[in-house]
This record gives structure tokens, sequence and C-alpha cells, in this order.
């Protein structure tokens, strides 16, 4: 099997333990590893089935991108419609989370690019400055140069 299609241990071992804790009255529960590995190819088989059914159900639809509408109907398809609400419900809390933060990054870039703008604009200002003396610094030398070659 390739790495690319593994999912994350560290992510499976942290979703396995954190539901088994809730589960179990009696404090933490030990995973071997051949129980991760389970869980984790079980994980992988599971979301290619789901995506496989959720293409199909975007190209019958006539369209190339799958949305979360097409995710909820591949469950329902798929005889897991139990989870379906509770992921929108989660769905929709995670989007609810994204809009402040994408208010907070949106605001952030503005403020970013107008700091931005305004070292630019004096650096401009400080080059041209810059040139400007270059400029009147190498004509008085000229100045003092032809001078010089007159006397």
């Amino acid at each position: 099997m390739a790495e690319a299609e593994e999912l994350p241990r560290t992510i499976v071992r942290r979703v396995v333990k954190d539901k088994l804790s809730r589960c179990s009255e009696e404090g933490e529960i030990s995973v071997s590893k051949d129980g991760l590995l389970a869980f984790s190819e079980s994980g992988r088989i599971f979301i290619h089935y789901l995506s496989a059914t959720a293409n199909d159900i975007c190209k019958e639809s006539k369209r190339q991108i799958i949305s979360a509408e097409d995710v909820f109907k591949a469950l329902e398809e798929t005889e897991f419609s139990e989870f379906v609400r509770p992921l929108k419900a989660s769905l929709e809390e995670f989007r609810k989370k994204n809009v402040g933060k994408k208010a907070a990054l949106s605001k952030g870039k503005e403020d970013e690019s107008r700091k931005k703008r305004k070292m630019e604009a004096e650096s401009s200002d400080k080059g041209e400055a810059s040139n400007n003396e270059e400029s009147s610094d190498k004509g008085e030398g000229s100045d003092k140069g032809e001078g010089e070659d007159n006397q």
C-alpha cells in the first residue's frame, strides 16, 4: 500500500482513543498496533467507498465538483444515513468557526496590504530623494570639475 493512501497514524490514534475514552467508564483503553492499523485501513476503505459513491452522484448531476450534499446523499445510498444529521451539525459548526477566522484573516490581509503599500511608497520616496541627491552631487562635481579645468 502506498504511503500517500495511508491515513496519518497519529490522527487515527487520537480519534480512536478520544472516542473510546468517551464510551468507556473504566478509564483509558489501550489499542494495539494491529488494532490501530485495522482502524486506519477501515477508515481508508470507507473514505474510498464514500468518495466513489459521491463521485457517481456528482457525475449523474453532470457536475465535476463533489459538494457536501453529494456526500450526504452518498451516506444515505450506502445505508449510513444515521451519520447525515451529526455530519451536517458538525459541518455547520465548522463553517461558523471559519466565518470568524476568514473575516479576521481577510482584515489582517487588508492591513498587511496597506502596510506593504505604505512601506513601498516610503521606500520609493526615499529612493527618489536619494537619486535626486546623487544627481545634484554629480551636477556639483561636474561644475567644479569644469571650473577647475578653466583655471
